[in-house]
């Protein structure tokens, strides 16, 4: 197992250093430079001109390219030029609250998808199985932004003014009077406002796990080692949860590593929405402002992120499956 994570990881470095290439020419293909974020009637040409000779945007671009790529792995990512600070302050600053967000979304998905695609399957046609299906299409098919508006209109706004006991926070990571606040006030504060983005992200998700789980359990269920096991006298819930569960999980786990860039850039909207200070709001910021250096940082640590997915979900499958070897 050591020996093909080892591998993994350096067949992981040309692919990123593939990824870091697209990201730096797609930019730079586009119309204009970040110099137009200081556009201004007033201000003399040779003063833009001498700017773009300041960030070194006169030289030919694989001249620029070769430049950045030697920066970027050497650790300097550069100077935000709309933040005029280092470009890692900004991401180190940033990344732990998309973390957060994303994390915590990413275990409930899979937490409430996974029980509810076991409860269908073994309740199958049931009243339970029938709504369920039904409600996690409706979610499935929601765009994740709408439903974002839908959750701030009804549980924030509407219900202030419907006298609800309980108003979620549709804004921000924490309230304003926070340095205020106990220990367990500023525990609370901080899970009320993850609330809404968080539910967000998970309702859409956790629906297409539930109907994998669901899927892949009917199947397993019907197979001869299952009967075998209600033969020899054991328990329903050991059956489900020792034998047919396990067996279910490789299509999930698949997922893993399916759902993650979903998640990461479904965060750049809800972010936007709910003002989390997290990476996608910054490369939305990053992206108005022209200031590339930031844009291209944040694009490929989601890049990293994926890639770090997509191989912890190969580890999990030897874990889930003892068939599965790596050697």
């Amino acid at each position: 197992m050591g020996a093909f994570i080892l591998k993994r990881l350096l067949s992981a470095i040309p692919l990123l250093i593939g990824i870091a290439t697209i990201i730096f020419f797609v930019l730079n293909l586009a119309p204009g430079d970040p110099t137009t974020f200081y556009f201004n009637p007033n201000v003399p040409p040779e003063i833009i001109e001498q700017l773009r000779r300041n960030l070194g945007l006169d030289q030919p671009l694989h001249i620029q390219y070769f430049k950045w790529l030697t920066s970027f792995f050497q650790g300097d990512f550069g100077y935000s030029l709309a933040q005029s600070r280092p470009v890692a302050d900004v991401v180190w600053e940033a990344l732990p609250n998309t973390l957060i967000l994303t994390g915590t979304a990413l275990v409930l998905v899979f937490a409430f998808g996974m029980i509810i695609g076991v409860l269908q399957a073994v309740r199958q046609y049931s009243i339970f199985d029938s709504t369920s299906s039904v409600v996690s299409l409706f979610f499935y098919s929601m765009p994740s932004f709408w439903l974002a508006l839908m959750l701030v209109l009804i549980f924030s706004l509407k219900a202030h003014t419907w006298g609800w006991p309980i108003a979620l926070p549709a804004t921000g990571i924490t309230s304003v009077d926070y340095e205020f606040m106990s220990a367990g006030e500023k525990i609370r504060d901080r899970i009320s406002h993850l609330i809404l983005p968080v539910g967000t992200l998970t309702l859409a998700l956790a629906a297409g796990v539930a109907r994998y789980m669901r899927g892949q359990m009917l199947e397993v269920i019907r197979q001869d080692y299952i009967r075998t096991a209600r033969a020899k006298g054991l328990s329903e819930r050991k059956v489900i949860m020792k034998h047919a569960l396990r067996n279910s999980m490789l299509p999930v786990i698949t997922l893993l590593g399916l759902y993650l860039p979903f998640l990461f850039s479904g965060t750049i909207f809800i972010e936007v929405i709910f003002a989390w200070p997290g990476m996608g709001r910054i490369i939305y910021e990053a992206i108005f402002q022209r200031d590339y250096p930031l844009v291209m940082a944040t694009s490929f640590i989601f890049a990293v992120i994926v890639v770090l997915g997509n191989l912890i979900a190969d580890v999990l499958y030897a874990v889930a499956d003892p068939r599965i070897r790596y050697d």
